[in-house]
């Protein structure tokens, strides 16, 4: 019979191999840095990211490549998640930095944004695509040279006329229903996220991709 010490020694041991793991996978969740942007529409990344990183307890909060970032360990994967804070479109700077240090693929870079052409409280994953408009998503496009990572987009629906100025409707901020809403998805999300981090898209897909 083992003796508890050997137990506890085991315990830390196994303990120490995951956190010394090679971090594989990077997660992004896109925003503006600053008080006065944190509950904006263009800001469900950020946002997104708050609930990630407490599920997972690891606090994103430590300055390194243009951005704040936090290791953590999802899925059984370790994972860098990200808030670049170069403010939205210049998200990409931040994002190649890390991709070159730990020598990160494409495909393993998971990106959170928000999306005008989905109704508050819709979700989308995926695989790989253009911008759609999102110029977080645009800079980190130009500066890897490639549209091949997923994404969960959420939505923040669409402005409320054609005239409307774009950008004063992303930077606006949600009402409190919207908020109840689009944080109800951030539970979703995160079982989307496990998928995507284990190569299921369309486990991601099936889980994200209905929730109404």
């Amino acid at each position: 019979m083992s003796n508890i010490f050997d137990i506890f020694k085991k315990i830390e041991s196994e303990s120490a191999q995951k956190a010394q793991a090679p971090i594989t996978h990077l997660v992004v969740g896109l925003g503006n840095p600053g008080d006065k942007y944190f509950y904006t529409r263009h800001n469900a990344g950020f946002l997104a990211m708050d609930y990630i990183s407490q599920k997972c307890g690891a606090a994103v909060n430590r300055s390194k490549f243009k951005a704040l970032v936090g290791e953590g360990t999802i899925a059984g994967k370790r994972v860098l998640l990200m808030k670049p804070q170069t403010f939205m479109n210049l998200s990409g700077e931040a994002v190649k930095e890390a991709m070159s240090f730990y020598k990160i693929p494409i495909e393993n870079v998971i990106v959170l944004s928000d999306d005008v052409n989905l109704d508050v409280g819709r979700m989308r994953v995926r695989k790989s695509g253009s911008d759609g408009g999102q110029k977080g998503l645009r800079s980190i496009i130009r500066e890897t040279a490639s549209e091949n990572f997923p994404r969960i987009r959420f939505g923040v629906g669409k402005k409320p006329h054609p005239d409307y100025d774009m950008a004063d409707w992303v930077l606006g901020t949600f009402s409190e229903s919207d908020k109840k809403a689009i944080f109800d998805c951030f539970v979703t999300a995160y079982e989307g996220l496990e998928k995507l981090l284990l190569g299921d898209i369309d486990g991601a897909m099936q889980i994200c991709n209905s929730k109404k």
